[in-house]
């Protein structure tokens, strides 16, 4: 198997048009025709992890975490960045990174820690706003059924927990079949008129080629009258964060020690308690201090998140407690998540999980 069908699928799950603007998410070494001789899965490629992957003969490391982040400009091998680089590529391994693209989708990062935490009712804490596009296909009556499946069957028609979405309309269209012309209906030279049905669907604008290929191939006319808009309405499986709720209230104290067993915690740092039972709950992977704000207006209990600074937490002001897990473990579920995606698709591939651990933060207690 080549290694771009492998980010191929990744990418179908957290497309890269998703990835923050300060991200570098994407294949970092390494070319997309190479064969896969297998992967190991981490949060952080760092040149520990790179001679694992040489050893159990895998040659190509997906880590939550991009290894470069900013530009190098040298590669002296003065950093571990810069040494992790050379060490991969001396030893031909692709490094792939799927980070913030991965953040904000529904089913990735945030979705399997509240999962873990058995969290019911979730949806995206911080919808993102202009990521969708509305098509506008005009298409005889007879071949209406075909063009709207097609058109499903691309991936649009989707609003929250529904599929195949759209809005029908009849009406008329006309049109004149001009020389060089081969027209599905009437004459070369004689205006037709026919009765048509638009359809009216709204699709994620990183799927806009997709969709426009299924409209050309599935629709009867030479040539397809249809219209493409921007959207401003929120992705709503799109965006940062996650909440959901608690099956049952838990009281602070009791939901402070489920955090640290299932985050597996020495310690939570956490504002003062309020008093009051936990039942609504938001989440974050990795640093999510951005993320304070849509927590208290969605009116949770708790927000479990990481990196928090010291002034940062005076933001709680009672209204809810935040509680810092720490980054590695905010985000550590992430290498089951993407184990269970490559499995799922590829059975017969070696998706391993590392066997090191990268996390920089030690406690001595």
């Amino acid at each position: 198997m080549k290694i771009a069908a492998i980010i191929a699928h990744l990418e179908s799950i957290a497309h890269p048009s998703l990835q923050e603007d300060y991200d570098n998410a994407g294949l970092i070494t390494g070319r997309p025709e190479w064969d896969c001789t297998g992967a190991i899965i981490c949060l952080d490629a760092t040149e520990e992890v790179i001679k694992e992957a040489i050893q159990k003969k895998c040659n190509l490391v997906i880590a939550h975490h991009p290894i470069v982040f900013r530009g190098l400009k040298k590669i002296t091998g003065k950093n571990y960045v810069e040494q992790t680089i050379i060490t991969a590529i001396k030893n031909d391994i692709a490094v792939y990174a799927i980070h913030t693209n991965l953040d904000n989708v529904q089913q990735g990062v945030n979705g399997m820690i509240a999962a873990r935490l058995g969290l019911i009712n979730t949806h995206i804490l911080a919808p993102k706003a202009g990521l969708l596009k509305k098509l506008f296909v005009f298409v005889p009556l007879q071949q209406a059924g075909q063009v709207r499946n097609a058109i499903f069957e691309a991936g649009a028609g989707h609003i929250g927990n529904y599929s195949e979405c759209s809005f029908n309309t009849r009406g008329t269209g006309s049109f004149t079949a001009g020389e060089g012309a081969h027209p599905f209906i009437g004459q070369v030279g004689k205006r037709q008129q026919e009765e048509e049905i638009k359809i009216e669907t709204i699709f994620p604008a990183w799927l806009q080629n997709k969709v426009v290929a299924a409209v050309k191939a599935a629709h009867p006319y030479e040539e397809p009258a249809f219209d493409l808009l921007p959207l401003h309405n929120e992705h709503a499986a799109t965006g940062a964060g996650m909440v959901g709720e608690l099956p049952a209230p838990l009281p602070e104290k009791d939901f402070l020690l489920q955090i640290r067993d299932v985050f597996e915690v020495p310690v939570v740092r956490h504002t003062p308690l309020t008093g009051r039972m936990v039942q609504k709950v938001a989440v974050c992977g990795g640093a999510g201090s951005f993320l304070i704000s849509n927590a208290i207006d969605a009116g949770v209990d708790f927000y479990i998140t990481a990196d928090m600074k010291y002034h940062e937490f005076f933001d709680a002001n009672g209204h809810l407690v935040i509680a810092d897990v720490g980054h590695y473990e905010s985000e550590q579920f992430t290498i089951t998540l993407l184990a269970g995606f490559l499995r799922e698709k590829f059975p017969t591939f070696a998706a391993l999980k590392t066997a090191v651990k990268t996390n920089p933060v030690n406690y001595f207690l």
